[in-house]
């Protein structure tokens, strides 16, 4: 079964600021906390690795932040359906913020297998049919650096099948000028496509998932409507 296909003409493509105000509205005035954004953002993320690669072990590399919350409610759904999860962090625990933190703790509870930053750069990528790239997403700040770095490194240079949330780590959602940016075979990005994505080779198969962000979210930021997600919660932008 095919994912629905949208083109790319039919979407808003947006930068981080335009984001970030949709992710504030969604709070505010909608009442749609990070927390269940991040459970929806996550889901699709399992989705598209599970049809796209079938795997039976898959790696997650989860950062500190929001992006990182969402690679580990995938880990979870991956984890559950069956599949053999280990979760690498890329930065010191204390560093989670509270939602990717507590997202963390599940994960603790559930007995997935997580490795501390520390340890990330002894792990060995080759070993997993899929890698979830959920270190950076479109709030990245400079080039990748510590074991966020080691990691892109890794996975680039052992060939694995990524699928990147949001953005690939180290590219700017922006746009612009890059350094090491994870190599990615598909990106899930979320509720609108980010300018930084556009011709990207990096960037690989390029999907659009449904976080419950209304049309009248959009439109009040973009002057644009959502993407068609009648069609699908996922869509793949051909």
């Amino acid at each position: 079964m095919e994912w629905p296909v949208v083109d790319p003409g039919e979407l808003a493509w947006i930068d981080a600021e335009a984001m970030r105000e949709i992710d504030r509205l969604m709070v505010d005035e909608v009442g749609i906390v990070l927390l269940q954004m991040m459970e929806n953002a996550g889901r699709s993320l399992a989705a598209v690795v599970r049809r796209e690669v079938e795997p039976s072990a898959v790696l997650v590399l989860a950062g500190p932040g929001g992006n990182g919350g969402g690679g580990l409610v995938a880990a979870r759904h991956l984890a559950n359906a069956g599949i053999d999860v280990l979760v690498v962090l890329s930065a010191d625990r204390g560093r989670f913020g509270e939602v990717p933190a507590h997202q963390l703790g599940i994960i603790d509870r559930l007995g997935v297998d997580v490795v501390e930053s520390d340890d990330a750069r002894q792990v060995e990528v080759g070993r997993a049919d899929a890698v979830v790239d959920a270190m950076v997403g479109y709030s990245l700040r400079g080039e990748l650096r510590g074991p966020a770095a080691s990691l892109a490194d890794s996975v680039n240079a052992g060939g694995a099948h990524v699928v990147s949330l949001d953005v690939p780590s180290g590219l700017p959602a922006d746009g612009g000028a890059v350094g090491l940016v994870v190599d990615a075979a598909a990106t899930v990005t979320l509720c609108l496509p980010k300018i930084g994505l556009r011709g990207r080779r990096e960037v690989g198969r390029l999907f659009v998932a449904d976080i419950s962000v209304p049309a009248s979210i959009v439109a009040a930021v973009t002057d644009d409507l959502a993407p068609p997600f009648d069609r699908g919660p996922i869509l793949s932008i051909g």
